[in-house]
């Protein structure tokens, strides 16, 4: 039998497509019957499977195929466009993006959903089905990353002139799999086959260099010569705007070595390993997110990756310059930071700083001013932590080891600062030792990378309004007495489309019906116009049942990972983070424990009065962070005894949702009711699940940390459940403990008692508990204050129990919860970014 594909559909017919659709290509196609017969082109002529077969993985790399034809095109204009008008842009550098599903959110956002469902209708499959086949791309590890994807998303849809700049990471961070014993990690499988969304760009190669020396030339002039080079080769992923055609891009680095570092000979002669040596070590660089780097070879790897992404990303910049001003006549640097703006996500790409100045310096024949002049208009720093072991501190030794040429820079900036200091500011003499950027302490000297974002960049921000108060009153206070004007803050947000109208279709239809329009989706500050129908019980109805089918959904998807069966009719409280001690999911935990065994000590007539729950948990603790481990290991201990416990599982439910990525988030965040924020106030820079689930009709019990403090402000105190110390009185509280003044609640003693009573099971959880009591000390003193916030948190879970039972207060706190959400749109931040920072404007694709 004839295997070719051809037209009239023989082989067709075999792979299970009916015969009457043709396999055509028609990139452009809108309408169902031409996506089908591209979709079907795809299937037979860029076959990545053997013949005759179309089950749901093949049919969804042939939609994916399809879906990426129109993206091309949209991809392709935009960047000629860019090239002719030659508007100044934005380069965005981030060590993660957290993208979650392309196939979804490029239909939604190209608007074809509809005709996409029904295409794939006509090819025997449905759209649900196919878009479970992708896996989400393991590119990066908590909210930095997902931020940087939100970002991305604003950016198209603002039609901002912007690219995304990381690395292609081969296995990510991992993929946690629970077990027995808790936590495990394997290596992420989405490269396994191939990701369709990507494009090689063979002619994008830059080499970075590691190692070698600095020579000074007969002129005077320094080069870093030497060392071990890698080809940085650039995968392009396309960057759908919203219902507008301009495409953007975000570039991914992958490290390769050239043929001609295999040694042929030493491969001939046997000496396998040392032949491929380069190649092996380039392949490390690209291999996982955040390596452990306990190890000096661990370090090293990290500060490879780091300074990888900074340098290919440097050179493609500087490249795209000079080829849009040399087509425009003479090249001219000082117009660089009116063309080019960078944004440093955090500071893992601070390395950018001193290659921005090698480059303009030894490659490109600029001096000293000219070149610091340039690199300081162009670089803003974005922080995003105040917890002083993730602000990033590299030893100075590895440093120099590694970056030669970069450290003689660093060293330049430093001694140019403290000079400017002395010279200007007698009254911070005393300070200079703390706000240097070299740290030469004889134990470890180090380079404060932070430092040197502050004194090398044109804008500092913070990420809610409390953090960027902390980075000036507190963190950052000397640099703002010296540059008051060159801080800022910047309220993290959220994209709308993937975080409403993509993961809650039933949701946001109720919302476009009750405002009569669908133009919140791109001006979220229209859901205020909700507040009007708050009481309105036909809205209630409404809104009640959309959140049952998102909590039916989600009860099926708990069954079918865990094997839990959790009842839709029961509160769904949801905690899913990254595990850290300052997140406080010990408290939750602690808390669970103390109303299980309230429960437990019921008569069956008072357990009748309380409210049933389910508290479910995800989130992946750091290989090597062995209290965030022991905490995964109690949520699942907790939850095996809870759910076979007859006398009190119809009451009370504990589900750990292992692997928490976007796609398990797009599930939950909609099916949530109530929201855990809980962190010790003034240790979470912003938050953004937060903003995911207020917009989703969920409530928020939660500390004044982050954003919690506007999102309340914008919803109402009343929609919102408070608790714990606030981030002025923590100091304060953690003095009063050091000296013994604390004296923990009962219930506390309780539920801690509880867990060492065996009461589930024989791990020694004594360690985790022990770091909640003594008074001072490392891994104990209670440093987060669960002990000290535990008895408010009690308190304010009383009172959502109470709030539960009054089903019409509920459901208009939920109303309320979402109306007050239009603040935290990540299109509102990227305007601000775009005016207040980047100094870039709208570049619309005709």
């Amino acid at each position: 039998m004839e295997a070719t594909a051809n037209p009239n559909g023989t082989a067709a017919a075999k792979s299970g497509i009916p015969a009457e659709i043709p396999a055509v290509a028609q990139p452009l196609a809108g309408e169902a019957t031409e996506i089908a017969s591209n979709i079907n082109y795809h299937a037979q002529y860029n076959p990545h499977f053997s013949p005759f077969k179309f089950e749901p993985e093949q049919a969804y790399y042939a939609t994916a195929d399809s879906v990426r034809d129109r993206l091309i095109k949209q991809w392709n204009d935009t960047y000629l466009h860019y090239h002719k008008v030659n508007p100044k842009q934005t380069y965005y550098l981030s060590m993660e993006y957290l993208q979650g599903r392309a196939l979804t959110n490029a239909i939604g956002n190209l608007d074809i959903q509809d005709a996409y469902s029904d295409a794939l209708k006509k090819l025997g499959h449905e759209l649900e089905e196919i878009v479970e086949q992708e896996k989400d791309a393991a590119l990066g590890n908590g909210g930095l990353g997902r931020l940087a994807s939100c970002f991305l998303d604003s950016m198209a849809t603002l039609n901002l002139p912007a690219w995304g700049y990381g690395l292609r990471y081969r296995y990510g961070l991992f993929k946690q799999r629970i077990s027995k014993a808790g936590q495990e990690e394997i290596a992420e499988d989405w490269l396994e086959k191939f990701s369709p969304w990507e494009i090689v760009r063979h002619d994008v190669v830059f080499p970075v260099t590691f190692f070698g020396h600095v020579e000074v030339l007969p002129s005077g002039a320094r080069k870093w010569v030497g060392g071990e080079v890698i080809q940085a080769v650039a995968y392009d992923v396309p960057i759908p705007g919203y219902k507008t055609k301009n495409t953007n891009s975000l570039r991914l680095w992958e490290a390769k070595a050239c043929a001609e570092d295999f040694n042929l000979f030493q491969f001939n002669d046997g000496q396998y390993e040392s032949a491929a040596q380069l190649h092996s070590r380039a392949q490390q660089i690209c291999a996982v997110l955040y390596p452990g780097d306990a190890t000096e070879s661990g370090k090293l790897l990290r500060l490879k990756q780091q300074f990888f992404l900074c340098s290919a990303s440097l050179q493609d910049i500087i490249f795209r310059f000079k080829e849009r001003e040399e087509g425009n006549g003479v090249l001219q640097w000082p117009k660089f930071p009116t063309k080019v703006a960078v944004q440093l996500n955090d500071t893992h790409p601070t390395l950018a700083i001193p290659e921005l100045m090698r480059l303009l310096m030894d490659e490109e024949g600029l001096g000293w001013d000219d070149a610091w002049d340039i690199t300081t208009r162009t670089i803003a720093y974005t922080n995003h932590t105040v917890l002083p072991e993730a602000l990033e501190k590299w030893s100075q030794a590895v440093m120099w080891k590694l970056l030669p040429r970069h450290m003689e820079i660093i060293e330049e900036v430093d001694k140019r600062f403290i000079a400017m200091i002395q010279s200007t500011r007698h009254d911070l003499e005393s300070k200079v030792s703390s706000i240097r950027i070299l740290d030469h302490n004889p134990q470890k000297p180090v380079v404060r990378m932070a430092n040197l974002c502050v004194v090398s960049s044109h804008t500092v921000n913070g990420v809610a309004q409390l953090h960027s108060d902390i980075l000036k009153s507190d963190l950052f206070a000397d640099y703002v007495s010296i540059w008051p004007t060159k801080f800022q803050n910047k309220t993290n947000g959220i994209t709308p489309r993937r975080w409403l109208r993509f993961c809650s279709p039933e949701l946001s239809q109720i919302i476009t019906k009750w405002l009569k329009t669908d133009k919140w989706v791109t001006n979220l500050d229209l859901l205020t116009k909700l507040r009007q129908f708050a009481d309105n019980e036909e809205l209630h109805a409404e809104w009640e049942s959309a959140k049952m089918a998102n909590k039916q959904r989600l009860a099926q998807y708990i069954m079918q990972v865990t094997g839990v069966s959790i009842d839709p009719n029961t509160l769904f409280d949801i905690q899913v983070k990254r595990i850290h001690e300052y997140k406080r999911q010990l408290l939750n935990i602690l808390g669970t424990v103390y109303r299980y065994k309230k429960i437990k000590e019921m008569s069956p007539s008072e357990r009748e009065r309380i409210t049933p729950r389910t508290v479910m948990l995800g989130g992946k603790a750091f290989a090597t962070y062995t209290n965030a481990k022991r905490i995964v290991k109690l949520v699942n201990d907790v939850g095996a005894v809870v759910n076979s416990d007859p006398e009190v599982n119809s009451y009370l439910k504990v589900v750990f949702v292992p692997n928490y990525n976007v796609s398990v988030a797009e599930m939950l965040i909609p099916g949530s009711e109530l929201s855990q924020h809980i962190s010790t106030a003034g240790m979470e820079a912003s938050g953004t699940s937060n903003m995911k689930f207020a917009l989703n009709g969920c409530l928020i019990i939660g500390t004044l940390d982050g954003a919690n403090v506007e999102i309340r402000e914008e919803i109402g105190e009343d929609n919102f459940f408070l608790f714990g110390a606030s981030a002025e009185e923590v100091p304060r509280l953690r003095k009063e403990r050091e000296n013994g003044l604390f004296k923990p609640d009962t219930r506390f003693e309780e539920a801690k008692q509880f867990i060492r009573s065996g009461a589930f099971g024989s791990y020694d959880y004594n360690p985790l508990l022990e770091s909640l009591e003594g008074n001072s000390g490392y891994g104990r003193g209670d440093y987060f204050l669960v002990g000290r916030d535990f008895p408010s948190y009690i308190d304010a879970q009383a009172r959502v129990d109470e709030a539960y039972k009054e089903r019409k207060r509920w459901i208009k706190m939920s109303i309320l919860s979402t109306a007050g959400s239009g603040k935290f749109s990540s299109d509102r931040t990227i305007s601000q970014y775009a005016k207040e920072i980047w100094n870039i404007e709208e570049c619309l694709v005709p």
